[in-house]
């Protein structure tokens, strides 16, 4: 990075001019070198496809819940509370770790007694880079999208973010 003030060159990332001690942080922001590092930065958890959640109480049995999974064919159900709060999701990974061949018999136990509670969520606001690092550093597939009342108001997935970047790739001029 060269310095505005003294134009010393100093390494990327460095806060501080290595030879006049000019804060440099502010001009050590990435800039977007393309449409989809654009909309990663700029585009926020919104535009991608909607997809109304599909819950179930923290008391449903097992069985129940599996069943809501594969009849909308979706990999997680958030777990709310009456008020309608999110406290917890159920995921397939939830399923294969903390059911599968540990619990026998299964069906008729709560899902509270499975999910992740109190889940890493986003907001509809939050931009898509945001949500990808969340993604990215917990290992998630699956994300709930949260208002600022704590209510669940969509879920997303991995292939959701695929196929939104499949799409802007697609629409790039080359």
């Amino acid at each position: 990075m060269i310095c505005p003030s003294c134009g010393a060159t100093n390494l990327p990332g460095q806060e501080m001019c290595s030879n006049c001690q000019h804060d440099l942080t502010r001009y050590d922001q990435p800039y977007p070198r393309d449409r989809v590092e654009r909309s990663l930065m700029e585009d926020t958890v919104s535009v991608l496809p909607p997809h109304p959640p599909t819950t179930v109480s923290p008391d449903t049995p097992l069985r129940d819940a599996i069943g809501r999974m594969l009849q909308e064919n979706t990999g997680a159900v958030l777990v709310v509370d009456t008020a309608g709060r999110l406290v917890g999701i159920l995921s397939e990974r939830d399923l294969l770790h903390k059911v599968a061949g540990v619990h026998e018999p299964y069906a008729e136990l709560p899902v509270s007694q499975f999910m992740t509670a109190r889940p890493e969520c986003v907001a509809p606001t939050d931009l898509l880079n945001f949500a990808l690092h969340k993604m990215d550093a917990g290992g998630y597939r699956h994300v709930p999208v949260v208002n600022d009342k704590g209510e669940s108001v969509g879920i997303f997935s991995v292939r959701d973010i695929l196929s939104y970047l499949t799409k802007k790739l697609a629409s790039t001029p080359k």
